[in-house]
């Protein structure tokens, strides 16, 4: 079957390599000169099967509200005429529930923990390098009120069999001993001692390698005009080098998804996200961490990436915008120093991306109303974590095959009517 995949992050890379794997003829189409230029090329650097839930939970509208006086806030929101940001907002607001808190981390963890699984398959079959990591994430409270608040989380790992621990600050500092210069910061910890780290960009580059010597063409530096629809099914794909023809057609270009939906009448509940990140040369490796710190305060994720640390987070909802603000830069530095003084800050190099953020955190993956359209998209923060995992059940979707898990929930249907 001829495949064609519209996107070159790690969602559409790994999508490819699974779907050649499969024995498809498999080409991929990106506007960037290569892969993994935007969204996956320096985000936060973590592989959270364990620390992996939704946004929209139980309390999030009122710390939404005293996030607006912090000076170094976790959410951002820039509001605007824009349709589809209060669309997403109205949705988002409506999962701030205990009970669809529940059911989304419950779909996010399935497809969370089958991708830990395929990313191990996948360096096993590979031998694939990205500076990884195999040492888990802490997340670090800093109040008990934070502590507390976690049984909720603690509950649901527990019920999908997710390996965790609950740590006193000397059980923290255990498993990072650079945190023992800031003990007195912290009340305690929950540890996913299955998580990884690793950098994305490395990891995709170096799988767009594989892909490609599976066969799978990649046609980079190419304007995507469209997509060819007759008779509610798939043709191809309409370019600015040409036309396409296929029997498939996969979309997986993150936010920028719904603007090409749109045209065939497929509401696609998907916003960006922005997040930022600072990418910081280490110069005094005990005070460095040894793999992800996840600092609840804040919401930034703090990773050791090689000699690097990768200090990522912050949810700026404010539509397609890639500034970087110096006030953004500013709550990284500060929730690294305050616990990691081991980088070089003045050499650190600023970034922001576009997170491709559905309103309840689970991911779209699966058919279209138009027959051989398919989506791999919408996985927010979550997009490195949940790569390898969405590319084995897309592929299997793809080749009429039943997926190894329960897809449940996954697909466009959850939102009704796809079309209007």
């Amino acid at each position: 079957m001829k495949v064609i995949i519209l996107g070159a992050g790690v969602i559409g890379v790994t999508s490819a390599y699974q779907l050649a794997k499969a024995g498809h003829e498999v080409t991929v189409i990106d506007r960037q000169p290569g892969p993994a230029l935007e969204t996956s090329f320096a985000n936060a650097g973590e592989v959270s099967f364990g620390y992996c839930g939704p946004w929209a939970a139980p309390g999030i509208p009122m710390k939404a509200i005293k996030w607006i006086f912090m000076e170094h806030a976790p959410l951002i929101l820039r509001p605007k005429l824009d349709r589809a940001m209060l669309s997403w907002l109205v949705r988002m607001l409506a999962n701030c529930t205990s009970e669809r808190y529940a059911i989304n981390k419950g779909r996010m963890l399935r497809l969370a923990d089958y991708s830990r699984i395929a990313l191990a398959d996948l360096r096993a079959e590979t031998a694939i390098e990205y500076d990884e990591r195999m040492k888990g994430t802490l997340q670090l409270f800093r109040s008990q009120q934070q502590l507390d608040a976690s049984a909720k989380d603690v509950k649901a790992l527990a019920a999908d069999g997710i390996p965790y621990e609950v740590l006193d600050p000397n059980g923290c500092i255990a498993v990072e001993p650079a945190l023992a210069h800031v003990r007195e910061k912290f009340v305690g910890g929950l540890l996913t001692p299955k998580d990884e780290t690793g950098d994305c960009f490395k990891f995709t580059n170096a799988l767009a390698a594989k892909a490609e010597a599976l066969g799978v063409r990649f046609l980079y530096g190419t304007e995507i005009k469209g997509i060819d629809v007759e008779g509610r099914k798939v043709k191809g794909v309409v370019t600015d080098r040409g036309n396409f023809s296929a029997d498939s057609v996969v979309v997986a270009l993150g936010s920028y998804s719904p603007l090409l939906l749109r045209a065939h009448g497929i509401k696609l509940p998907v916003y960006p996200v922005k997040g930022y990140s600072l990418t910081i040369p280490i110069v005094e490796p005990t005070r460095a961490p040894e793999s992800t710190i996840m600092d609840e305060t804040f919401k930034i994720a703090i990773t050791r990436l090689g000699d690097r640390i990768r200090v990522g987070g912050m949810a700026e909802i404010s539509g397609y915008t890639n500034d970087l603000g110096a006030r953004r830069r500013s709550t990284l530095e500060h929730s690294v120093t305050d616990l990691f003084p081991g980088g070089d800050v003045g050499k650190a190099t600023f970034w922001s991306g576009l997170r491709p953020m559905t309103p309840d955190g689970t991911p779209i993956i699966g058919p279209t109303p138009i027959s051989g359209l398919f989506l791999n998209t919408g996985h927010g923060t979550l997009g490195w974590t949940m790569s390898t995992g969405s590319a084995r059940v897309l592929a299997d979707m793809v080749g009429g095959k039943r997926p190894e898990i329960d897809t449940g929930g996954l697909s466009i249907a959850r939102y009704g009517s796809a079309q209007g």
